[in-house]
């Protein structure tokens, strides 16, 4: 099992992207699903997307050389709770949105990172960018869950997902058409934490966007590890770089 989470051969790295395929499936299943009644049949695709995602958390610690540390993780035990909230229905759909932390973690992963930088030419030149986007989906999905379950039977402006990712994606913007708030304490700092922490995420992607890219390479005398495309000294120390052509493909 080790080398299926840890080796570089194809077989390997066919593995990773499938548990990371599988991870975007089930995500898309969750937020589908939020915005329609609950049903048995869900219910059951739950279970067993909870029971596949059991055995791939139990076959990852086998592989692993330190099973106890890796167990410990704290990406591992969001993975925990992301297996719970499927396999016991009384979570409810708001915690299903945790779920999205999943694909997050593969996309952090430093072997998943390393993958889709040798792969994907476009993932090498716009990293920061892919990152950054990532992190604002996760925002919004996990704020959208917290208003929906803070909400839902107390505020009649909140009556489902829809209505609550439509306030996170306002208050999100600083749009604030007012047709939907929050009231209480509890509301507003909701909201100011929505907003404070949506414009923080999108001048980082904004950023991302707009900033030139960079090569990844790194320096053998420093080690800075991003450079301009064309540099041929390190602007940090100038020692002589020699990027090879592939890095700014």
């Amino acid at each position: 099992m080790h080398h299926l989470y840890y080796g570089t051969a194809p077989d390997s790295r066919r593995f990773r992207y499938a548990v990371l395929t599988f991870d975007v499936i089930t995500i898309l299943f969750v937020i589908g699903t939020s915005f329609i009644p609950r049903s048995a049949t869900i219910g059951v695709i739950d279970v067993v997307v909870g029971l596949v995602l059991a055995l791939e958390f139990v076959t990852r610690l086998a592989g692993s050389r330190r099973p106890l540390r890796e167990a410990l993780r704290v990406t591992s035990l969001a993975d925990l709770l992301a297996i719970a909230s499927f396999l016991a229905p009384v979570t409810g759909e708001a915690a299903g949105f945790l779920r999205i932390m999943r694909t997050l973690r593969l996309i952090h992963s430093y072997r998943m990172l390393a993958m889709l930088r040798e792969d994907f030419p476009r993932f090498r030149r716009h990293e920061e960018a892919f990152l950054a986007a990532a992190h604002l989906g996760v925002f919004i999905f996990i704020m959208t869950a917290v208003v929906y379950e803070t909400q839902h039977g107390a505020n009649p402006h909140i009556a489902h997902y829809a209505d609550a990712l439509y306030f996170t994606v306002t208050a999100l913007t600083t749009t604030g058409f007012g047709d939907i708030t929050l009231p209480g304490t509890t509301g507003r700092l909701i909201s100011v934490v929505i907003m404070i922490a949506g414009v923080t995420l999108f001048l980082r992607l904004a950023q991302a966007l707009f900033r030139p890219s960079k090569v990844r390479f790194t320096c053998h005398s420093c080690g800075l590890q991003r450079h301009e495309p064309d540099a041929v000294h390190c602007k940090a120390c100038g020692a002589l770089l020699n990027i090879p052509d592939e890095g700014i493909d």
